[in-house]
């Protein structure tokens, strides 16, 4: 049971560490301090969902239907190439604008959406939690959900120490100019993650 936790502990963080749409935006909502708590708390608990789902069996259902992945793909470039646009917009806006000030934020719904869309709309969560997690899970018979736990653990830790330890990093980004810098840098994380599901 142990080595399934850690096994899937290691799994967990190797695939969630490289910067995606939704590290970056846990990040810059860390960054503004704005709702951090509740968007590390709904990205855990999605890709939670996500990983039971992919050791319960959905991952050998999607991945015996391509037609459905490549809809995925393509849904998910389109939503990626939109909100890197939108980053990038945000750099070239107003620098008052890109100061991260605790409480200026947006509300918590439309931030929650936000994430939700960022999560679930994106392909690559699908590819790392269902298809590659749940594909996994199956080499453990009888220890999938010790497995799938140490996923979990390592997302949740992930998120947390990214929304968290993101203030650390305010004093370097108090400048606007560092703060549009960041925005391209995520605007071209977004457009390089949709050019990796490419071809669809």
């Amino acid at each position: 049971m142990t080595a399934a936790l850690l096994s899937g502990f290691a799994l967990g963080l190797s695939l969630i560490l490289p910067i995606g749409a939704q590290n970056a935006f846990v990040l810059r909502q860390g960054l503004r301090r704005d709702h951090v708590f509740f968007v590390c708390l709904l990205c855990a608990l999605s890709d939670a969902v996500l990983m039971i789902a992919g050791i319960s069996g959905l991952s050998v259902v999607v991945g015996g239907h391509p037609l459905l992945l490549r809809g995925l793909k393509l849904f998910g470039v389109l939503f990626l190439l939109a909100y890197g646009g939108r980053s990038f917009w945000r750099a070239w806006s107003k620098a008052d604008s890109l100061v991260p000030q605790q409480g200026q934020g947006q509300k918590l719904a439309p931030t929650l959406l936000l994430c939700l869309a960022l999560t679930w709309l994106n392909p690559h969560v699908y590819l790392d939690t269902v298809l590659l997690i749940g594909s996994v899970a199956q080499q453990y018979p009888g220890r999938r959900l010790s497995f799938a736990a140490g996923a979990m653990l390592a997302s949740c830790l992930f998120f947390f120490s990214l929304g968290y330890g993101a203030a650390l990093l305010r004093p370097v980004l108090a400048k606007p100019s560092a703060w549009r810098l960041l925005e391209v840098l995520i605007g071209l994380c977004m457009v390089a993650v949709a050019a990796s599901l490419l071809p669809i």
